[in-house]
């Protein structure tokens, strides 16, 4: 519950859904997502994050059994495909259902993950239709994956440009480009960083998220020549304040779901840069450019083009914010969820 994608769209359900009738509780590793609902009121039970090991799903279905005989839900709600699998085994001897929210995995990994799914879920929820058909693809044929794309929910507005950057030490007029990643072999910011050294001038690159390549990519900094227009950041919660200092913002994946960054920084009037992997032009749109995977020079034409050319800018900046309207209200996204946990409640009940 730090600051990723799939852990902001659990804030935000949660928190959103009183207003459907839930009442909803989160069971995770902890983080500063995990602090601020469990402030709000929200139960919060700790659960280690199951990793590829008997033992690492052990102790979290252990501490998952724990949560829910205590909260005793009707639906199970699990981010991704270990979790789903910590679910199944935890309501293993109940009829209570276990829903799937599929963020996405690496390409290898999806016969995996349809082998695993299609054992542990009665719904699979993909947030964007490319996954969705990768997973079809894959196997899952039962159940068949259905679509909620992602939203962007409200937060509170940040302090403002001017103030952001005078804290960073930017100046007024200096271009800026913000990747929100965690520094984790996935996001490819080797690649941006190969980019960023084909663009000239005095334009600063801001790195937000920490990860285990954070002492490799900063001597890559070091040693590049970059040190002076790239900021490692480490993890934020006022990414509010970030995308407003920034100019536009960039995310170099070797595979995404819909990325939650990418549709808050459309969101915020702040054009896109990224990849081309499953659900990512999908959410871009217009308000961006799609670049090949794994091509810095394409990842640097179209950054400077976003930052350097006024009317190219704003005519992302209108069509992103035109597509989160239309496709991302979370209203939209809550309805949908809604109907998916009173269907499964309804089946559980028969």
């Amino acid at each position: 519950m730090g600051s990723g994608g799939a852990e902001t769209l659990v804030a935000g359900m949660v928190t959103a859904g009183s207003g459907y009738g839930w009442e909803s509780a989160v069971a995770s590793g902890g983080g500063h997502r995990a602090d601020a609902l469990r402030a709000a009121g929200v139960p919060v039970f700790p659960v280690p994050v199951a990793r590829r090991s008997v033992h690492g799903v052990a102790r979290a279905v252990v501490a998952s059994s724990r949560a829910v005989c205590h909260f005793r839900p009707d639906v199970v709600l699990a981010h991704n495909v270990s979790a789903s699998l910590v679910a199944r085994l935890t309501t293993l001897w109940d009829r209570r259902p276990v829903v799937t929210v599929f963020h996405g995995v690496a390409d290898a990994d999806y016969p995996g993950a349809a082998r695993i799914l299609r054992r542990t879920s009665r719904t699979v929820v993909a947030v964007a239709a490319a996954t969705a058909e990768r997973l079809r693809a894959a196997g899952l044929d039962s159940p068949q994956p259905m679509v909620i794309p992602n939203a962007v929910f409200p937060r509170a507005a940040g302090t403002g440009r001017t103030a952001v950057r005078a804290a960073l030490g930017i100046p007024p007029r200096v271009p800026v480009a913000l990747c929100i990643a965690r520094l984790e072999p996935q996001k490819r910011h080797d690649v941006l960083l190969d980019a960023w050294a084909l663009l000239s001038g005095d334009a600063v690159l801001l790195l937000a998220g920490d990860g285990s390549l954070r002492a490799e990519l900063t001597r890559r900094v070091a040693t590049s020549g970059l040190a002076d227009r790239v900021r490692f950041l480490g993890n934020r919660d006022d990414v509010p304040d970030l995308l407003a200092a920034a100019d536009v913002t960039v995310l170099t994946s070797d595979w995404e779901g819909m990325p939650v960054a990418v549709l808050e920084s459309l969101a915020a009037g702040r054009p896109v840069v990224a990849s081309d992997v499953d659900g990512v032009p999908a959410a871009v749109g217009d308000g961006g450019i799609v670049v090949p995977r794994r091509d810095p020079a394409a990842t640097a034409a179209a950054l400077r083009t976003l930052l350097l050319d006024p009317d190219r800018h704003a005519a992302a900046v209108a069509a992103g914010l035109a597509a989160i309207r239309r496709q991302h209200d979370p209203h939209l996204l809550m309805r949908s969820y809604d109907e998916v946990l009173r269907a499964a409640r309804r089946e559980r009940r028969r």
